[in-house]
């Protein structure tokens, strides 16, 4: 009898916990509102743009005060709008500077940022001060760049942040999951707007094997 209860109370559990994960959302339907930073992160076609846009209709349906800034530079789908690739959209507003946030989120609930990678530095320190005010901030953007280097200001922002979500792509090459973004055209700027014909998902190991066959193609 021993064993039976114990068997059942480990199985009850398990489906507690993953009751939980499944609801790892359900922060939003607090009265109080409490500050927390969600970062959104993975290769390029990984999904992000299109879990922020996901959580942020979320927040509107629940009637919250929400806002949405992305890069002024990012005009690839729309000058204002955020736009995922599979062409689900959102109203946004492109700034500068990420210390325009705070000047243009006051008596908002939830801020959601889009293409973290391009703003400057000073991004981490607005999050957290938005966090700190009770705002709930939500980041999506590039971990690494090309290169496979950290991006920008997204190793301080999954640093400071209280969750973090890596998605993932399709290695165009082998069908496993990718993490890296391969930049399909020669260009050394860090900073390269792009799609499909720029960039594609890679697995570590593709990855590695591409970035080894560009250097030697590279002109001596």
């Amino acid at each position: 009898m021993k064993e039976l209860f114990e068997h059942f109370w480990i199985t009850l559990s398990s489906k507690r916990i993953t009751t939980m994960l499944l609801y790892s959302e359900d922060h939003i339907h607090e009265t109080r509102r409490r500050g927390r930073i969600e970062v959104i992160c993975g290769s390029m076609f990984s999904g992000k743009t299109e879990e922020l846009i996901r959580r942020m209709k979320r927040a509107q349906f629940a009637r919250q005060k929400v806002e949405i800034f992305k890069p002024a530079i990012d005009v690839r789908y729309s000058d204002e709008d955020v736009v995922s690739h599979d062409m689900h959209h959102i109203a946004s507003t492109p700034i500068e500077s990420s210390a325009s946030m705070l000047l243009l989120s006051s008596d908002i609930d939830v801020v959601g940022i889009d293409e973290a990678q391009f703003f400057d530095q000073g991004l981490p320190d607005v999050c957290n001060e938005l966090a700190n005010n009770g705002v709930r901030v939500i980041v999506a953007g590039l971990d690494m760049d090309y290169l496979g280097r950290p991006f920008g200001p997204m190793p301080s922002l999954l640093a400071i942040a209280d969750e973090v979500i890596k998605v993932h792509a399709i290695c165009v090459k082998c069908g496993n999951l990718a993490a890296y973004s391969h930049r399909l055209v020669k260009n050394n700027k860090t900073v390269l707007l792009g799609e499909t014909t720029e960039y594609e998902p890679l697995c570590r190991e593709c990855f590695n094997k591409a970035l080894s066959a560009d250097s030697t193609n590279e002109p001596t």
